[in-house]
């Protein structure tokens, strides 16, 4: 049909003559549409923030369909800096559902951006109505960090890049371990004895001489026999390494610490064993060893004769801070070399007594937990230092007493704490079978003692690796996991970090004496056994575990 020209023209002209009218409405405001939802990794939680990693697929839903063409400028994912990741764009349901996936695999523990901007359109041309964000903290990213090695050769690296904690950092004028990688002139009794151990592995290793190693024990022997404060014999928790004066620990502990100093005996009595040749030199370190040894008034802190020892006494606070040291913890070295001891013993009475309670249920538990019956000690096994710091030199194997067999406790109690991480009832992100291991370490803004029971989401590297003889393929696991997934946050100048959290994406920069010292030691006792038979080997200290009631196929 021909439409007649003078129709359009009069409609036309009739258009312009409205269009000239002063109180025509305001032109329509552009049409706009909507984010409705969105899921990564198939998971939506209603929020803007996200827990991802590797190459995440993200799906965004929209009340109506994409506008291809828009999306590169309107969809923005960074990197924290800025840097923008590339990601491949895919639609579905009518274009009305935009899928994303970055093209290379996300830096892990990184919080990364996306951004969906008003530039966004729909195929009507409207505009998204609001910018929006979305939060996603990238986790773990699971490329190997590091050439794959054997076992072996990863053990072996493991105690030599651990060792130098001891070696290239043991203070320039007492040898004696620093506290912390940020101590300065702060040194550790108690960390110097798991020190001594270190050394004597660094040796066993092929990681210094035996002279060399030598040269070292004189030297911190000699500053604790002449230069370090005393007192009835006992160490300070904390020295100045180089004047040897007492650095106090807290307000009242500014004297000696009997759980520090039993961990620094044992550590010298296992280098007495090693060094046994008959030369001028290993026989002065052995008599200076035995000065520093016998020194010690262990019965002297029975208080007034008390059937207990006590942890700490100060020359100005006497026995203010009042703590018995009773079990089950770290302390079974404290009452082994008290009874040890051949010029202050204490009698069984005092083990009896004061570490096992006269075996009430302070000490005994006998409880199972996931499965795992534990001996002795706070429910659920408490943390793992406590089946740790006593048997660097003490070996479990075969070992009991009235109130366990002592192989089955430690194995228990590491077992315990595995698969309780294995299970993670509160959901951290990151726990698992090859990331485990609560004990205490720094945490954020502190410290604390980690177990099943005080659990912070943080992880110490030490309490699986030290855990090798009692728990070997799940810490094993730990290992391999530690090192080539997690290499490039945890291992250091100084081997591996002190602790992370995985769920806070916090990886700490300390490294501890206390903590790094177990990994060599315990790892050498599992491959050969060396600090145990050592200890054990000594003539006191057989007759002094025979004299608690303590039997052993070496005993």
């Amino acid at each position: 049909m021909i439409v007649p020209k003078i129709v359009l023209i009069t409609g036309m002209l009739g258009l312009l003559a409205a269009c000239g009218k002063s109180d025509d409405p305001a032109p329509p405001t552009p049409a706009t549409f909507s984010y409705v939802a969105a899921s990564v990794n198939g998971v939506s939680n209603g929020s803007f923030e996200y827990n991802v990693s590797g190459r995440p697929v993200v799906r965004l839903n929209f009340s109506a369909p994409i506008k291809r063409s828009t999306v590169a400028e309107g969809v923005i994912w960074r990197e924290p800096g800025g840097a923008v990741v590339a990601y491949q764009a895919n639609y579905t349901t009518g274009d009305s559902v935009l899928v994303l996936q970055p093209t290379t695999t996300l830096k892990g523990f990184a919080r990364h951006t996306l951004t969906l901007s008003t530039a966004l359109q729909s195929t009507a041309n409207a505009a998204l109505k609001n910018t929006l964000t979305f939060s996603l903290n990238a986790g773990i990213d699971s490329t190997r960090k590091f050439p794959t090695i054997t076992d072996d050769a990863l053990l072996t690296k493991v105690q030599q890049q651990t060792f130098k904690y001891f070696w290239d950092f043991g203070h320039p004028v007492s040898g004696l371990a620093r506290e912390r990688n940020t101590s300065g002139d702060i040194v550790t009794s108690g960390g110097s004895g798991f020190g001594i151990m270190a050394i004597l592995a660094g040796i066993q290793r092929g990681f210094i001489t035996k002279a060399q190693g030598l040269t070292r024990l004189q030297t911190m022997t000699s500053f604790l026999k002449n230069t370090a404060q005393k007192y009835h014999g006992a160490f300070p928790h904390w020295l100045n390494g180089a004047t040897g004066a007492t650095v106090p620990f807290s307000a009242k502990d500014d004297g000696a610490d009997l759980v520090e100093t039993s961990y620094l005996i044992a550590g010298l009595l296992t280098a007495r064993q090693y060094f046994n040749g008959a030369d001028a030199a290993e026989t002065a370190l052995r008599n200076d060893i035995n000065a520093i040894w016998n020194g010690v008034e262990w019965s002297w802190f029975r208080k007034n004769n008390e059937n207990v020892l006590y942890w700490h006494w100060s020359p100005t606070n006497n026995w203010d801070i009042n703590l018995p040291i009773r079990g089950w913890n770290e302390c079974l070295i404290t009452y082994i070399l008290a009874a040890a001891s051949t010029t202050s013993t204490i009698p069984k009475e005092v083990y009896t007594a004061g570490w096992a309670s006269n075996g009430s249920n302070t000490f005994v538990n006998g409880n199972t937990y996931l499965g795992i019956q534990l001996p002795l000690g706070p429910p659920l096994g408490g943390p793992l230092f406590f089946a740790h710091y006593s048997f660097l030199g003490i070996d479990p194997n075969g070992l009991t007493d009235t109130y366990a067999n002592y192989r089955t406790q430690v194995t228990n109690h590491s077992r315990i704490n595995y698969e309780y991480c294995k299970a993670n009832p509160k959901g951290y992100y990151g726990y698992s079978d090859s990331c485990w291991g609560l004990t205490a370490s720094d945490i954020q803004g502190g410290y604390t003692a980690s177990s099943p029971t005080n659990d912070v989401g943080v992880i110490a590297p030490t309490a699986a690796l030290s855990s090798f003889p009692f728990t070997p393929a799940e810490s094993l696991a730990a290992l391999r996991f530690y090192y080539y997934v997690l290499g490039d946050k945890l291992w250091k100048d100084y081997g591996f970090i002190d602790a992370f959290s995985l769920k806070d994406a916090w990886f700490a920069d300390s490294f501890l004496a206390i903590d790094q010292g177990p990994i060599i030691v315990m790892i050498e006792n599992y491959r050969s056994g060396l600090l145990w038979n050592l200890l054990t080997g000594c003539p006191e200290i057989k007759a002094g575990m025979k004299k608690l009631g303590f039997t052993a196929p070496y005993l």
